[in-house]
């Protein structure tokens, strides 16, 4: 025996027979441990025996994915019956919706305008299934439109035209306004919406489309159709048309004689039908649409807005003949309302167009107070707007959650039709002058123009151009230096009399060709006959139907995306091609340019 074990059990010995037995039961656990350390000194493993002592992790579910679960390269041999194994099988694909946004967020590197995000987001998944929608609809007569508002359609709106279909804004939202079936947000198996509305709860749209699109004919359409249908059924009116009818059969029997018929109609100040605009300009072009229905569906319509006196105003809206449809800014209506409250007290339908600027913080006070004097009578809400700001997007989300949005497939995106050019200003010739590379680039618009002759001989025709600035002081001093250079220019801004207004505009929105004789080379020296221009601010960039505009100039570089979408806007309506230069200096966002241009190209949305 070693010592170290022979000290060890002596001492245990001498321990256990002098120590007393309640000592010993203490001592014990110390004396065992103390002999267990030499034990695992003395007695270990061989180098190729593994230990009984080595960690184990318990067995798991994982082992049996190491496990062979086909029998073998020959196990497949004399089988009637293929051994195909249900956890093998392929995933499924996913949905286009998520594989189309995850490829487009990692490809989607426009970092200069994720900075100054401006726009709410829209899933291209819902995109695409807006396209599969509006294929349901190929012309208007699929849609349960009045016979009559389908003559006002084939004669009035789209007179001598062969082939008409409508727009994607107007195949979503006619049916959807009109309760027809499923586009846009319902489904195929919806019915009919019904007529009572519970209170409190009046059913509201958004029409969100790209400039140029059609939405004026999308809201107006299915308004006029419900308001000839509630004539139809309106027990005030049939009794009004049975007396007036009695007494024009009296006064044929009485040749004239008689005394005329005065009673006022009993929709005198009391229309159906308001659509709301933030500028009178827009108030004349709704007008003239709603005029030109109007014709074949026989509904009395009216204005209002600042380019008329106040006496005109006045005997049109409390006319005896009867008032259905009115177009009107905010402030003129409710100015009006203040005084007669009930004006609005039978309207049904409710159109707020241009609601991005509607709602903003200039607007948004007068909007709503007109909106809460119509809200026991309305039947529906219609918000139209060619954009979706973020702050419009979240003012609607706490204010009508249940809004139905109608958003077509190219919401936000600047159509491929319209090229984008940037001229570097910084460079030579022009060395940081915008004046000068702004007349440049219109001289080169009318060179071209003057190589292409118009119908007739030694004619050719004139190109319309529109100029945006950022400030309405430069409006009139880019002007006076354009006409200095021999370019017929003209300003448009906030300070212009409003009577003007219509007559400046007047060139840019008939859509019928202007030309004139194709000047000499001497006298085209001094001046450039073949080219009109309008210097303008954002006042001119929302709504107005400039179908004339082939070229618009971006002379300052928009503040936001918004802008962008406005201003190129103008150019390019009703699938015409159109072109947008945009005049870069040192101290423009560049990167900002850069990746609308990108956007263009690519095709995507602007954010």
């Amino acid at each position: 025996m070693k010592p170290a074990l022979l000290n060890a059990s002596l001492l245990a010995g001498s321990t256990a027979l002098t120590l007393r037995p309640a000592l010993q039961s203490l001592i014990r656990p110390c004396i065992g441990a103390r002999f267990a350390s030499v034990r695992r000194e003395t007695s270990r493993p061989s180098r190729m025996v593994l230990s009984d002592n080595v960690h184990r992790s318990p067995p798991s579910a994982n082992d049996a994915r190491r496990k062979r679960h086909a029998p073998g390269p020959f196990g497949a041999m004399n089988k009637r019956v293929a051994n195909i194994d249900p956890r093998r099988q392929p995933r499924a694909p996913a949905s286009a919706d998520k594989r189309s946004d995850a490829t487009r967020k990692h490809g989607d590197d426009r970092k200069a305008l994720k900075m100054h995000r401006a726009l709410a987001s829209i899933s291209y998944g819902r995109r695409t299934s807006m396209k599969g929608r509006m294929a349901e609809y190929e012309s208007f007569s699929q849609f349960d439109l009045l016979p009559s508002v389908q003559t006002a359609i084939d004669e009035e709106l789209f007179k001598g035209m062969t082939d008409i279909r409508p727009t994607p804004v107007q195949r979503l939202a006619i049916p959807a306004l009109l309760g027809q079936s499923a586009t846009g947000f319902t489904e195929k198996t919806q019915a009919k919406a019904p007529t009572s509305i519970a209170p409190g709860k009046v059913p509201s749209f958004l029409l969100a489309a790209e400039t140029g699109s059609g939405k004026t004919l999308a809201y107006l359409l299915p308004a006029i159709n419900a308001l000839k249908q509630a004539e139809a059924i309106d027990p005030d009116i049939a009794a009004y048309n049975e007396r007036f009818a009695a007494e024009k059969k009296r006064q044929e029997e009485l040749h004239g004689k008689g005394k005329p018929f005065d009673e006022p109609h009993p929709t005198m100040a009391r229309p159906k039908v308001v659509v709301l605009v933030p500028t009178a300009e827009l108030c004349q072009q709704v007008m003239r649409v709603s005029k030109s229905v109007s014709h074949a569906v026989k509904f009395k319509t009216e204005m209002l807005s600042s380019d008329l006196k106040p006496q005109q105003i006045q005997r049109n809206v409390y006319s005896p003949r009867g008032l259905d449809v009115v177009v009107a800014t905010p402030h003129l209506l409710a100015a009006m309302a203040d005084s007669d409250p009930n004006i609005l007290s039978r309207v049904s339908h409710l159109i707020i167009d241009e609601a991005d600027s509607l709602f903003d913080r200039s607007f948004a006070p007068v909007t709503m107070s007109i909106v809460e004097r119509a809200t026991p009578s309305l039947k529906q809400l219609i918000c139209c707007s060619a954009t979706i700001p973020r702050k419009l997007n979240n003012y609607l989300a706490v204010n009508y959650p249940d809004m139905k949005r109608i958003v077509t497939p190219n919401l936000h995106a600047i159509p491929r039709r319209v090229q984008l050019g940037v001229i570097d200003v910084s460079r030579d010739p022009y060395r940081n002058n915008k004046d000068l590379a702004c007349a440049e680039a219109i001289f080169s618009i009318g060179r071209e123009s003057a190589q292409h002759e118009g119908p007739a001989k030694d004619e050719v025709d004139v190109r319309r151009i529109m100029v945006f600035v950022n400030e309405r002081e430069k409006t009139e001093e880019l002007a006076d230096y354009l006409r200095s250079k021999g370019i017929d220019a003209q300003a448009l801004h906030r300070d212009t009399p409003e009577k003007r207004h219509g007559e400046i505009l007047e060139v840019f929105t008939k859509a019928d060709p202007l030309r004139v004789a194709r000047p000499d080379r001497q006298v085209a020296r001094g001046w450039l006959s073949s080219i009109k221009v309008l210097v303008v601010t954002d006042l001119a960039s929302r709504g107005i139907d400039t179908v004339a505009v082939r070229h618009v100039i971006l002379y300052d570089v928009p503040h936001t995306t918004i802008d962008f979408i406005h201003r190129l806007g103008r150019a390019g309506r009703m699938g015409r091609r159109g072109r947008g230069i945009v005049l870069v200096g040192n101290d423009d966002r560049r990167d900002i340019v850069a990746d609308v241009k990108k956007s263009m190209f690519m095709g995507q949305a602007l954010i």
